[in-house]
């Protein structure tokens, strides 16, 4: 049982830096750094000449998106033990962020093939095809502020359950729970105030050490084996 555990808590921690580093390059690279505000031309000539970059964004997103799943249902198996409903709530509401994220890749898709040239997009002037696509990829990144609201809910029960167990030390619980706030203030706030995005978003980006930090000590140093035995049983 010992080795078994903290292999699944490794296991997690990998997978947790895969899906930072997928969910990075896909949002950042292929998504933000190819998109001029309000610059729809600009927009549609950068994702055109470099095409490549904005379909490993969608790569990026698939492979995020089964490591999602993965990472889930080990987390439930490991706080589990602490509360059972608590850890069901936090796997839906993962699992739901995941479903989220799957359909949201959608819209990517749209935009290459608005942008693919083929024969029937001549029902469109070359000007609606540009507008659509943008449209699209603004409804990316609103999809995103609606899976934040998941992920937020998700962080949020992870605190409580990591501040219960014994396992993981209480510190952790406060940085999820400033990582859960920092996602909810950021997808409500934009919803409301969008024109302080630059804030919100700078919110958000600084709940990511939070996150890492659980992932980092789960790599490096594993969880309290004794007390995640001694709560199992029980």
């Amino acid at each position: 049982m010992k080795s078994n555990i903290q292999t699944t808590v490794k296991s997690i921690a990998l997978l947790y830096l895969f899906i930072a580093l997928c969910g990075g390059f896909a949002f950042f690279v292929g998504f933000e750094a190819l998109v001029v505000s309000n610059d729809i031309h600009a927009t549609t000539t950068n994702i055109l000449s470099d095409i490549f970059t904005f379909r490993l964004g969608i790569v990026a997103d698939g492979l995020l998106l089964l490591s999602e799943i993965i990472v889930t249902v080990l987390l439930y198996k490991l706080f589990k033990p602490v509360n059972k409903t608590q850890a069901q709530i936090a796997a839906a509401a993962r699992f739901a962020m995941t479903a989220l994220i799957g359909i949201n890749i959608l819209n990517k898709l749209i935009v290459l093939e608005l942008l693919s040239g083929a024969s029937y997009l001549t029902h469109f002037t070359l000007q609606q095809q540009e507008a659509l696509a943008y449209i699209f990829l603004q409804a990316y990144g609103y999809g995103s502020l609606i899976w934040g609201l998941f992920f937020a809910l998700h962080l949020f029960i992870m605190s409580r359950l990591i501040c219960t167990s014994n396992f993981v030390p209480k510190i952790f619980a406060a940085l999820f729970f400033f990582a859960s706030a920092g996602y909810f203030i950021n997808s409500m706030g934009l919803f409301l105030l969008p024109h302080y995005a630059d804030i919100l978003n700078t919110i958000v980006l600084l709940t990511i050490p939070a996150e890492l930090s659980l992932v980092f000590w789960f790599l490096f140093k594993g969880i309290n084996q004794d007390a995640w035995e001694k709560v199992n049983a029980n």
